[in-house]
């Protein structure tokens, strides 16, 4: 039996929503696991790169075998039902650049579940899936708009269930996503926070996540450009994004553009903007960039109303 999923990149933290907020994207990859029929072969994973930026270096970063995090969300799905995996093809074609902050492993994480789910016969539900692919993961701020598609506010609770409310993003804002050429793993930006902040920059952000809410239920754009702001982990995370810094300071005196914030743990980043100067938004950054020998891939996008999807499922 052979089944293929679907999943959307995400972008998250989205300013101040510091794991807790993302949202899905429209750019995919595709994961397909296969039940083999020849006893003794283990897990065999394979990876195939449909992105030009995706190196050969990028993909030996991946593990190929049961340390592989695709291959754990798996083994956790079949042991949270008492079985251990069998011998198991897993494919997954990659859109999604890696170490991007765009939820490269958040997505292999949500489709290798979903398809070892349908494999079993559905065991799993949306709760339970959700439980298990925050624990591979970390934090629910990925995962959870890889599952459920759109831009969605998420709560891991102590017992490990997932709260989550989705929000309907205004059509009005447009979201570019600028992709520079290097990478940027996870663990490294995560390495430059500290384990304690000030309460002041708590209250600053739990101010703008407040503020994030309203601006999106009212379309209220003035107040969009405030609630963008974070005091938790961009101004940490600044120096190692090259640019980023002098990108945010020029746009911030364009007409119509809300914010420019990282996404994810960087180093894309995603600017936020009213509809009527995208060209100028793609300059500023392209001048920047190029100004720091930096090639980057610039691109509009909606967001993604739906998660991850069963392509086929073949007996």
């Amino acid at each position: 039996m052979k089944v293929t999923v679907k999943v959307p990149a995400t972008t998250a933290n989205i300013g101040p929503g510091f794991d807790c907020m993302g949202m899905a994207l429209p750019i995919y990859n595709t994961i397909t696991i296969e039940e083999t029929v020849l006893p003794g072969t283990g897990v065999q994973i394979n990876v195939m790169s449909e992105n030009e930026t995706t190196d050969e270096l990028s993909l030996e970063h991946i593990p190929m075998d049961e340390n592989s995090i695709i291959y754990k969300a798996v083994e956790l799905l079949y042991n949270s039902i008492g079985q251990t995996p069998s011998e198991l093809k897993i494919t997954i074609h990659t859109q999604i650049p890696i170490a991007r902050g765009l939820g490269s492993s958040a997505s292999v994480i949500v489709g290798g579940l979903i398809a070892a789910n349908e494999l079993l016969g559905r065991p799993a539900d949306e709760a339970a899936l959700l439980s298990i692919a925050t624990e591979v993961e970390g934090h629910p701020d990925n995962v959870t708009p890889a599952i459920v598609g759109g831009l969605t506010l998420t709560s891991s609770e102590d017992d490990g269930s997932i709260v989550y409310r989705k929000l309907e993003w205004p059509d009005e804002w447009t979201l570019t996503v600028c992709i520079p050429e290097y990478e940027l793993a996870t663990d490294i930006s995560r390495s430059v926070l500290p384990k304690e902040v000030p309460m002041h920059d708590a209250v600053y952000n739990a101010q703008r996540m407040g503020m994030f809410v309203h601006a999106i239920h009212t379309k209220d754009s003035k107040l969009m450009k405030l609630a963008l702001k974070d005091r938790l982990h961009q101004p940490y995370r600044m120096k190692l994004v090259p640019g980023l810094e002098k990108i945010a300071e020029r746009l911030k005196h364009e007409e119509n553009v809300l914010g420019c914030v990282l996404s994810g743990a960087g180093p894309a980043i995603l600017i936020i903007s009213e509809k009527n100067n995208l060209d100028k938004i793609k300059a500023v950054v392209k001048d920047v960039w190029n100004d720091l020998n930096l090639k980057a891939d610039i691109i509009t996008l909606p967001v993604e109303k739906n998660g991850a999807v069963v392509l086929k499922q073949d007996d």
